[in-house]
């Protein structure tokens, strides 16, 4: 197998663009693809172009009747059908619709399509992970699920076992109900509590059909949760549940809206700390799944101080030259942003908060702490059902 890495870019994914006044603003994708050149990335990692994910392909997972509606939409975005969910304040109908978004779909598919060969051991979309787009509706910013797709692709494949796991502040719940049925798939989501936050799912009781007990995991966090609680929350669930589950492939959606500038959501994570879920992401994928791993964006709306440098570590991360948190950022960068959107970069790729300090799970918890309370709900909700004590 190659231990090469893949970035999957195609500039056109820009194009994703819902309008001047929506937070998903595709200046976050450019500046990314950017600072991963001004750090001399693309040299560690080869840069591929897939094709757009076909109509065979996006009915994998949608409807027929929805990729209709959605290429409807394209053509006409006057026309869009609310019934969908296409036309409405999160998802605004725009031309070319269908055409980007089957591009972006189709960058996850070929990540899954070179790992599954061996052509590469990791790849990166970063701009995809759009996980609310539902079997037969577009949900919160998202019009196809790459990273359903992504999965669906490699079940095609032959593929038994995959372990999906989603960082980002809300709930991954299109994945979740795409693969709600299915035991091959262990869907695990860390995110802020349903009762503060869209899509107000991602209970701890959701675990998974009756043919499928215990293949949905989640562990929903008290709004305010920092990185301390972030951090010790995803090491007390996931590591022991994927060693148990044994992956052939490990998908990770990293959502950067959990940071505590993010301007749409209620924890307070620090750049550093995203960063050492990428490394323990990485590190899990090496473990257990023969360092198989597909890794996806997501969520982030502070699209200049943030999202570029938490993709930027991750891209680095699988490339295999990780950036130490204190490296400064190159000025032709800086610049590049100031161009584009006249603010004020940030001088460095960390928040100041490396290394991330917590207490291991092992080290035993506090029944009356929120941030314990939630790892507990989700061990117990969900462990047990897997042959795993809670």
């Amino acid at each position: 197998m190659s231990g090469r890495a893949q970035l999957m870019w195609d500039e056109a994914v820009t194009g994703y663009d819902f309008g001047p006044e929506h937070p998903m603003d595709p200046v976050r994708l450019a500046l990314t693809r950017k600072l991963v050149d001004a750090f001399g990335l693309d040299r560690d990692i080869e840069v591929v172009a897939a094709k757009p994910a076909g109509d065979s392909t996006l009915r994998l997972v949608h409807r027929e009747d929805y990729v209709d509606a959605v290429k409807a939409a394209s053509a006409d975005p006057a026309s869009a059908d609310g019934a969908y969910g296409l036309g409405t304040l999160d998802d605004p109908a725009f031309a070319g619709m269908h055409e980007v978004s089957a591009l972006i779909a189709g960058q996850s598919v070929g990540a899954a399509e070179s790992v599954w060969r061996g052509d590469a051991l990791h790849a990166v979309n970063f701009a995809g992970g759009l996980h609310h787009a539902m079997p037969g509706g577009a949900s919160g910013f998202c019009i196809y699920n790459d990273a359903s797709l992504a999965i669906a692709r490699l079940l095609e494949l032959g593929a038994e076992r995959i372990a999906y796991v989603d960082v980002d502040v809300h709930h991954g719940d299109g994945v979740q109900a795409a693969f709600w049925d299915d035991p091959r798939v262990l869907t695990i989501s860390l995110h802020e509590h349903p009762r503060t936050l869209f899509p107000q799912t991602g209970w701890p009781e959701e675990t998974g059909s009756p043919t499928a007990e215990g293949s949905a995991v989640n562990l929903a966090l008290p709004a305010g949760t920092g990185d301390a609680g972030w951090v010790r929350a995803f090491h007390a669930v996931v590591p022991e549940l994927v060693a148990d589950f044994r992956p052939q492939v490990l998908v990770t959606q990293h959502g950067a809206d959990t940071h505590f500038e993010d301007p749409l959501a209620h924890l307070a994570v620090s750049l550093d700390a995203q960063r050492a879920v990428q490394v323990a992401c990485h590190d899990l994928a090496h473990a257990y799944a023969d360092g198989r791993w597909i890794a996806l964006g997501g969520g982030g709306y502070a699209v200049v101080d943030v999202v570029p440098r938490s993709w930027t570590h991750l891209v680095a991360i699988a490339a295999g030259r990780p950036l130490e948190p204190e490296t400064v950022i190159p000025d032709s960068w800086r610049q590049e942003v100031f161009a584009r959107t006249r603010q004020l970069a940030p001088g460095r790729m960390t928040d100041g908060r490396w290394p991330v300090a917590y207490a291991d799970w092992a080290s035993g918890y506090d029944p009356a702490d929120r941030l314990d309370q939630a790892v507990i709900a989700a061990r117990k909700a969900a462990f047990p059902l897997r042959g795993l004590l809670a």
